[in-house]
């Protein structure tokens, strides 16, 4: 079965959520049949988000499943929230309909590899945490990541303002210590920026002139 293939400007990660607008007659189309399949209960329910840019799509993209339809509009316009699954290569490409398909081959973490040890995750959670009280300036901020931590890492990128060649990178490894490494790493220059930001902000307030203090 070949995969209804959405290209965008986005990295969809799995259990991430992803509201979509959907406007393009062709995507109206792709939509309308896996809304179908999914009253039925059939398959074709999925579609694969894969990030396109400057006219080029990575190979490498993960499946979105609709959750709900949460808006159609007279035109036939919609906004769907979606949510991501499985992770795929594309091996070849099919244009026989109005939007792209993909012949492609999903893959999943290596054996043994799919959960970090408690205390790197605890680690990880513990950055995370701080960073985003940091950005959203709340000396509380509640974080609910339930156990098991299968895909840790990714449920701690997704809200993130990352690059998106870093998520696609992220999305390609296929071992959850070496993804939670890399995920750690950033939220610690993440950190460490918000701290400059806060300090200049300090200085400004002080003197009302951050440049005159450093003279």
């Amino acid at each position: 079965m070949l995969l209804p293939l959405f290209p965008l400007e986005v990295v969809l990660l799995p259990e991430e959520l992803l509201p979509l607008h959907i406007f393009e007659d062709r995507y109206k189309e792709m939509i309308g049949e896996c809304l179908a399949a999914k009253s039925l209960g059939s398959p074709g329910q999925e579609f694969g988000v894969v990030l396109a840019k400057k006219g080029e799509m990575e190979a490498v993209g993960c499946c979105a499943r609709i959750v709900n339809l949460t808006r159609k509009y007279r035109d036939g316009r919609m906004d769907i929230l979606t949510v991501g699954t499985r992770r795929f290569e594309v091996v070849l490409t099919n244009d026989e309909k109005p939007y792209l398909r993909g012949e492609v081959e999903f893959f999943e973490d290596e054996t043994g590899a799919a959960v970090a040890e408690e205390a790197d995750a605890q680690r990880a959670i513990d950055l995370f945490r701080s960073a985003m009280q940091k950005f959203h300036r709340a000396a509380d901020m509640p974080i609910q990541l339930p156990r098991p931590y299968r895909y840790l890492s990714f449920r701690i990128a997704a809200p993130l303002p990352l690059e998106l060649g870093f998520k696609q990178r992220l999305l390609s490894i296929r071992i959850e210590t070496e993804r939670l490494r890399q995920v750690v790493r950033v939220i610690e220059q993440l950190i460490a920026q918000l701290e400059l930001v806060e300090k200049a902000k300090a200085k400004a307030g002080g003197n009302g002139n951050v440049l005159r203090e450093n003279r």
